[in-house]
């Protein structure tokens, strides 16, 4: 946002607004008589033209309303005039942004009508045009309307306005901020005030959250402090917990970055509730404002430190077009994220559950056509980890050289930090002995014999005493816990920490949200595409100031013909099984040479080779399947004859077996199984087996219903 679009002193009111040109425009056409219809056609196809001059103005074709009903009424009176009736509808639902007419005359004739229809547009924010102009019931000069009512109005608001495009207008003033009774602003004469003020900007420059300010002053019990504005004790400075809301319009209110600024909320007539005069304010952008004189005003900090601070504010929103402050979610590349596969749209987060208790895994997923259009699937899903590891890989290498002025700058910032803290507790103090001092002399001019007097005093006094006390021995806890300056094993621990950015990195103390935020500060944004189905994924890094890096990253895919060297590894494996070698052994070559499994894994191991090779048919000889038993009398089974008696993979068979649904025994001197099964057994076999997948594992909401039959399992 910037602050250079303000309204120069002397620029008249924009008539026409956003708000009109939501609306409809309304050309209103009439003739008074039949007769004038037919032989003034001119006049009619003048009014019939305002609908272009709504277009000129600003207005789609498709908003501009044409009422054509009251050809041939007379203006006399309103209740014979349907058209006139449709137009004050449409005025008070809010509906119509502008009204036209050849001769503004021609909508009313009598006073009556007239008042009512301009003070309906005034209220409804409704502007009136002609061939000639624009417009606005709210405004004296354009309207002569209840002109009694609105002219002192009218007057002191004009007086108002001019004096304030002078800068001359007083305004309220903000925390830090005094006004002397020759009407100058300057600083609040107490020092401890204005090293308050600057406490808090300074703290949002490093932090960066309203959230995180906030915390900050409540740790350190900081007090902002408030001039009373009325009262006994008025102009007094009363020391107040910090608010969110206080601290959100001190960083928003440009006038410590030394602007006069007017106008900044104001009064919309549709937001208005009858009976209470306050109500309506809105606050505009800094385009809109009535008034903005930069300089004008001491500062406490920099007009372009107040546009960073506003623009901050604005992208810790979470929005579409904005990342959103940094969390402690495990997403480390939240907001920053765009698909490379539909146009740069903002990937999401996904979280689900993890394998391991206490713990979640994310994802990253473009689902824009989906979402937005209802159309296709997702363009892509990345898995949030390996994705994560890798820009981190990146960041650590890109700040690695500067590990010695990031050591220094931590150092300065470090003892900055403490040196404003230790000047607020002095001045705490300071305070407190002034109290006490004070409360000390009052006593002291009490006169003895009024105990009822110099008892009060007396507690008073021992009160400020002790709150000096507890603030004396409360800053000596300060300066033992943190020193103003650092001490030489601080300052060694620091380059220390500089020299392995890795280690503070990964340490426990640093939050998700830290590391957040320093890849918020190096990068821009960052863009993945996915190469095809592979696990491969182009990654585009823009750092901040553009300069932009590329790479490719690795995520786990589910199977093992997505990976790009899947036709490598295939050869491979049949290589090495066609010389003899045994599944350990290849899966210890396969390892060696750099082949990977898709997931969950980083190594081969001896059974993921012995499925590839059964899956692909590559040894011949299988090993380790079951017999197909011959010779067995009715009733008994094998375990491949059953599996394929009920069109079922052999592993359920197994499954069925181990849970006791099959009665089955050892062939003698063999670990084939032999499976008994009578008809009735073989039905219900078949019936288990029509059941769909899950029935038996996933959790029912209701029991399942019985059909009746006796000695049937479920």
């Amino acid at each position: 946002m910037s602050l250079d679009r303000y309204r120069p002193q002397g620029q008249p009111q924009q008539k026409i607004r956003p708000e009109h040109l939501g609306r409809a425009a309304m050309v209103y056409v009439r003739q008074s008589s039949r007769q004038q219809v037919l032989e003034h056609t001119e006049s009619t196809r003048l009014q019939y033209a305002l609908a272009e001059r709504a277009i000129a103005l600003g207005w789609a074709r498709s908003q501009v309303v044409v009422i054509d009903d009251d050809l041939g009424v007379s203006a006399a009176t309103a209740d014979s005039r349907k058209g006139f009736a449709r137009l004050v509808t449409e005025v008070t639902m809010g509906r119509a942004g502008i009204v036209l007419g050849i001769e503004m005359s021609r909508l009313a004739r009598t006073g009556r009508d007239w008042h009512q229809l301009l003070e309906l547009c005034s209220l409804s924010g409704v502007l009136l045009a002609d061939p000639d102009g624009v417009y606005d019931p709210g405004y004296y000069n354009d309207t002569m309307s209840e002109a009694e009512l609105y002219l002192i109005r009218q007057r002191m608001l004009s007086g108002k306005l001019a004096k304030a495009e002078r800068g001359e207008l007083a305004i309220p003033l903000p925390i830090g901020y005094v006004r002397h009774p020759s009407g100058e602003v300057v600083f609040d004469p107490d020092e401890q005030a204005q090293h308050v003020v600057r406490l808090v900007f300074g703290t949002f420059r490093r932090l960066g959250t309203l959230n995180g300010v906030l915390r900050y002053l409540v740790d350190q019990e900081v007090q902002l402090p408030v001039r009373v504005h009325a009262g006994p004790a008025k102009g007094e400075i009363e020391w107040r917990r910090p608010t969110r809301e206080t601290l959100q319009i001190m960083l928003h209110n440009p006038v410590y970055a030394g602007y006069y600024a007017y106008g900044r909320r104001q009064v919309e007539p549709r937001r208005k509730v009858a009976g209470r005069p306050s109500t309506g304010r809105v606050v505009k952008d800094s385009g809109e404002w009535l008034v903005l004189l930069p300089g004008r005003l001491p500062a406490y900090i920099t007009p372009q430190e107040h546009e960073a601070n506003v623009a901050r504010m604005a992208a810790n929103r979470q929005t579409a077009a904005t990342p959103g402050a940094p969390r402690d979610g495990s997403a480390l590349l939240s907001g920053l994220l765009r698909c490379g596969r539909c146009g740069g749209h903002r990937m999401t987060v996904r979280y689900h559950d993890g394998s391991v208790a206490a713990r979640s895994a994310h994802g990253y997923t473009c689902a824009f056509y989906q979402v937005n259009y209802g159309t296709g699937g997702s363009c892509q899903h990345i898995a949030g980890p390996a994705l994560d590891n890798y820009m981190t890989g990146q960041v650590l290498d890109a700040v690695a050289p500067a590990a010695l002025e990031v050591s220094l700058a931590a150092a300065a910032q470090a003892e900055d930090e403490r040196a404003m803290l230790d000047k607020l507790w002095r001045q705490r103090i300071e305070r407190a002995r002034y109290a006490a001092d004070r409360a000390r002399r009052q006593y002291q001019l009490a006169e003895p014999e009024n105990r009822l007097v110099v008892r009060q005093l007396e507690a008073g006094w021992e009160a400020a005493l002790a709150e000096a006390a507890r603030l004396e021995a409360d800053y000596q806890r300060f300066t033992e816990e943190q020193p103003k300056t650092l001490t030489a094993a601080e300052r060694a621990a620091i380059q220390a920490l500089a020299a392995d950015l890795p280690a503070v990195w990964h340490a426990p103390t640093t939050t998700q949200a830290n590391r957040k935020e320093l890849l918020r500060i190096l990068i821009e944004d960052i863009t993945a595409t996915v190469a095809g189905n592979s696990e491969l994924v182009d990654v585009t890094i823009t750092w901040a100031g553009g300069h932009q890096t590329t790479g490719q990253a690795v995520r786990p895919v589910a199977r093992l013909n997505q990976l790009s060297y899947y036709p490598a590894l295939l050869a491979r494996v049949t290589e090495l099984a066609e010389a003899g070698r045994n599944n350990q052994q290849i899966a210890g070559v396969l390892n060696a040479e750099g082949f990977r499994p898709p997931k969950r894994t980083s190594r081969f191991t001896g059974g993921q080779v012995r499925t590839l090779i059964t899956q692909r048919g590559i040894r011949s000889q299988r090993k380790g399947q079951p017999a197909v038993l011959t010779s067995l009398p009715p009733g008994q089974w094998s375990v491949p004859g059953l599996a394929a008696e009920l069109g079922m993979p052999t592993a359920t068979i197994y499954n069925w077996i181990y849970r006791g649904w099959i009665t089955a025994r050892h062939a003698p001197r063999t670990r084939n199984w032999i499976i008994t099964a009578d008809d009735e057994q073989m039905r219900q076999l078949r019936e288990r087996r029509a059941r769909p997948p899950g029935f038996y594992t996933r959790a029912r909401w209701a029991p399942p219903e019985q059909d009746g039959r006796q000695g049937v399992q479920p």
